[in-house]
């Protein structure tokens, strides 16, 4: 018989299903004073399976991983405990200063969800430039997965 924890986690395409569904990841660096830094984002996931966001290059994030690339991410959804759906990903993190790419990056951020046009995605590009100045991209490339989706025990714990 298989453990609870078995029958809880997600399959790799429930996976990639529920990061392309949710719009929020729970980004955590590990801070120069060992005190772990975490942090809300909006983001996209790529079919590779890579996360990514961006932030201003000044950021507090950017600094810890310039030291350090490892990187826990965390996306939850639901209100009630036999809701409660997560992934918790293990990742490295890799900074990128390409205004272009952060510019590709903010778009599919904004539009997620939606499909553009590619006039439509050209302007909300062009609309980018000015805050993409200031900003990297973070990618997240995953090394491991715990998950769990309380839902699949069926209200039975």
């Amino acid at each position: 018989m298989p453990s609870r924890r078995e029958l809880i986690a997600l399959s790799p395409e429930e996976i990639q299903e529920f990061l392309e569904a949710q719009k929020t990841l729970i980004i955590v660096s590990n801070g120069r004073d060992g005190y772990p830094h975490p942090m809300p984002m909006w983001y996209y996931a790529d079919p590779d399976g890579c996360l990514y966001c961006t932030t201003f290059k000044k950021a507090q994030k950017v600094f810890n991983w310039q030291r350090d690339a490892k990187a826990s991410l965390l996306v939850e959804s639901g209100e009630e405990y036999a809701e409660l759906k997560s992934v918790l990903i293990y990742a490295t993190a890799e900074i990128i200063d390409d205004i272009d790419e952060v510019c590709e990056a903010l778009v599919n951020i904004g539009s997620k969800g939606r499909t553009l046009s590619a006039d439509e995605r050209q302007a909300m590009k062009g609309g980018m430039t000015k805050t993409a100045e200031k900003r990297v991209l973070l990618r997240f490339t995953p090394q491991r997965y715990v998950s769990w989706d309380h839902a699949k025990l069926g209200g039975k714990y």
